[in-house]
């Protein structure tokens, strides 16, 4: 948000809590994505929509939680193209989220944004998710489907949780730790983002650094960051109880890579992991 501001940009959000703090100056509206369409006058006069809203993943599933995980994706942006269509005059742009969780697990095969999609639970749901941007582009809108990977924040998602057993000296790889991960830091994320709304880019963006790496090298990365040792793995069936069917996607392998990000000119800042975590640890957080 604050990047989009520093541009210039006038922003209007959508959110499912009224008491959300903004920035000075962002007009705020309560939408729940699943159960309807957005307020029409929170649309006009858009020149563009970033759609990110979604269930978390990261969370023990049931067969409840599963349908939400669909239904805020699927559902959702299907009512928000909808409340679109409605307008005299549309934004120009839609810029959707998406997960690299479309490839689904593929071993050492390196994925790009014209690879297949996988098989599966969550395959299937960010298929039909950008289905559904992508009923846009009949709008005459650009549409952009943002492949997102793990996201480096301390603020939160995978990192956050990672950091605590990290920082106890107790933290290690899961598995056999050969399993590849698609990381991107929340600086160059954000910025792609931008880039998406600023820039004719459309279609598939794999929100990913260029360099994955294995399950691993991410710990031993991690471990240096926090100056802690990382000797304890986490066995497959430990997952298994903690998180149930969801450990299968803590445990994919997923080497993607940005070369339709790149081919656009999207320079990252961070295209290392060691050098992204450096920053993230020396950055203060602030609550």
């Amino acid at each position: 948000m604050k990047s989009l501001l520093g541009n210039g940009h006038s922003i209007q959000v959508l959110s499912r809590h009224a008491g959300a703090n903004m920035p000075g100056g962002v007009k705020l509206a309560v939408w729940d994505p699943p159960k309807g369409e957005p307020p029409a006058d929170t649309l006009r006069d858009c020149d563009a929509v970033i759609h990110l809203a979604g269930e978390p993943v990261a969370q023990r599933w049931s067969e409840d939680v599963k349908q939400r995980i669909r239904d805020s994706r699927v559902t959702g942006t299907r009512n928000l193209v909808q409340a679109l269509s409605k307008l005299p005059t549309r934004p120009q742009a839609l810029i959707c989220a998406s997960a690299i969780g479309y490839y689904g697990s593929r071993g050492d095969e390196a994925l790009t944004e014209m690879s297949p999609a996988g098989s599966g639970y969550l395959p299937d749901v960010c298929q039909a998710w950008e289905k559904e941007a992508r009923s846009a582009e009949a709008l005459g809108m650009r549409v952009v489907s943002v492949r997102t990977g793990i996201a480096l924040d301390l603020r939160g998602g995978a990192l956050q949780r990672m950091l605590p057993p990290f920082r106890m000296g107790i933290g290690g790889k899961l598995g056999n730790g050969k399993h590849w991960m698609s990381w991107i830091h929340l600086h160059d994320l954000v910025e792609l983002f931008r880039y998406a709304v600023e820039r004719p880019v459309k279609g598939p963006l794999n929100g990913v650094a260029p360099n994955p790496v294995s399950n691993a090298d991410f710990t031993r990365a991690l471990a240096s960051a926090v100056h802690r040792p990382a000797i304890f793995p986490v066995p497959p069936f430990a997952l298994k109880i903690m998180f149930g069917e969801m450990a299968d996607v803590l445990l994919a392998s997923q080497r993607v890579l940005p070369k339709a990000v790149e081919a656009a000119g999207f320079q990252f800042k961070f295209p290392e992991l060691g050098p992204a975590l450096t920053d993230l640890m020396n950055t203060r957080v602030v609550s």
